[in-house]
């Protein structure tokens, strides 16, 4: 067996949640008195860290930033510069975190063949494990009613656990397996995912069916990238390309 373990993202990775994040962010930005007619193509740019920052582009491109290179805002270009109050990105949070909380399952539907690799994965001998900058509580509902049973341990946002990029939430849940960083594989869709698993001293998967396209994943450093999740559980197990029936 090549990993130990495999910690999954959750958005974009083995969650389809874009048109629920679509239709909540869409609401608190109106709520608020902001532009709310973000199309699904747009806002799959705005998320991939947190709320925050995914609220924060939203104001941005209101106020005149272009789509080009969005990602980029909250990272390596502060906000600010498009005239984006922090407390203005505050107060939209707070309306929008409740109302996600009650619609996060709307239109959110697991992607083609994420419960049969993990079920695979678990038949294999392989720990599983998601972690997301999505709030706890969230995590542990979705995981609850859409994947009961499939993960060893899944951790969100809460006090005292940095998000992602930062390595916190991937450790912890690693620790709640007992597998260390070397004997295990991150498994995500994003600029933001690629850092996670760097950060914890993880090997990584990123695929290509989520919130970032394949050109975008290459930009950013990816060096594994899966179409399809068959190819992920060949890449997790080690199994020769189609010396297992796919997914």
């Amino acid at each position: 067996m090549k990993y130990r373990a495999a910690v999954f993202d959750m958005d974009g990775t083995i969650l389809n949640t874009l048109e629920d994040l679509t239709d909540s962010l869409n609401w608190a930005l109106r709520e608020a008195g902001h532009r709310g007619n973000f199309a699904a193509d747009q806002v799959r740019h705005f998320y991939g860290s947190a709320i925050q920052t995914a609220i924060s582009r939203a104001l941005s491109v209101e106020n005149g930033a272009p789509m080009e290179g969005i990602e980029n805002i909250g990272e390596s270009v502060n906000p600010s510069v498009y005239g984006v109050d922090p407390e203005e990105v505050r107060r939209i949070h707070a309306l929008y975190a409740p109302h996600y909380a009650s619609h996060c399952q709307i239109k959110t539907r697991p992607y083609d063949g994420i419960p049969e690799l993990i079920r695979k994965l678990r038949d294999a001998g392989v720990k599983t494990a998601v972690v997301s900058n999505k709030s706890d509580e969230a995590v542990h509902t979705l995981v609850k009613d859409l994947f009961n049973g499939l993960f060893d341990a899944a951790a969100g946002e809460q006090p005292g656990i940095r998000r992602k990029p930062a390595p916190d939430m991937t450790l912890f849940a690693l620790r709640k397996m007992g597998i260390p960083a070397e004997s295990a594989v991150y498994i995500g869709d994003t600029e933001i995912d690629l850092q996670t698993a760097k950060n914890s001293g993880m090997e990584c998967i990123a695929v290509t069916w989520g919130f970032r396209s394949e050109d975008v994943l290459k930009s950013r450093g990816a060096s594994v990238i899966c179409h399809t999740a068959g190819e992920v559980y060949r890449e997790i197990t080690g199994t020769e390309q189609g010396s297992h029936p796919p997914l």
